[in-house]
């Protein structure tokens, strides 16, 4: 009888160690998702992200311009230009002039050497947004050399989908 008891026991414990097991990784599942919106990996891990997009843009020029895209507009603003040419280098500061119809838009600037991902950032120009909306164009990852990077102007849709409604590329020199 005892014998008996002590399967029954292994039973229990194991049954309930998988219950814990799945209830966590529904947990996990449920934060990425709820994250996905924000970070996108899904897109990107997936590769329906466009080759050109994840490469930095149409990379034509040097980006200064003003694009729009339906009413919404995004046009780079130097901050701090060292070398006083009016373009964009490596270590120097930019932000972007934005209108938009959108209650809560959002720049995002992705830089890419070649292939390597080598900088990524985010801004809300909205009142009240965090940390400011100047990008200092260098990363951990981008310790030099010139960067084809793209910005752009973002929303989310109240189901929490990304919306891009403007996008510009700009070339960061070295």
């Amino acid at each position: 009888m005892r014998i008996l008891s002590a399967g029954a026991a292994a039973m229990r414990h194991s049954a309930i160690a998988v219950a814990e097991a799945l209830i966590v990784a529904a947990i996990v599942a449920a934060l990425l998702l709820a994250l996905s919106p924000v970070y996108q990996p899904a897109d990107f891990l997936a590769g329906t992200e466009s080759a050109q997009a994840a490469k930095g843009g149409n990379g034509g020029g040097k980006g200064n311009g003003k694009i729009s895209g339906g009413g919404d507009t995004l046009a780079l603003v130097m901050v701090q230009d060292t070398n006083g040419n009016g373009s964009p280098n490596h270590s120097e500061s930019v932000t972007f002039d934005v209108s938009s119809t959108a209650d809560k838009p959002y720049v995002n600037v992705r830089c890419y050497q070649g292939t390597a991902f080598v900088y990524d950032a985010w801004a809300g120009f909205y009142d009240g947004a965090w940390f400011g909306q100047t990008f200092t164009l260098s990363s951990s990852y981008w310790a030099g050399g010139a960067a084809d990077c793209t910005a752009r102007l973002v929303t989310w849709s109240q189901n929490g989908r990304e919306q891009t409604l403007a996008t510009m590329g700009i070339r960061v020199d070295a």
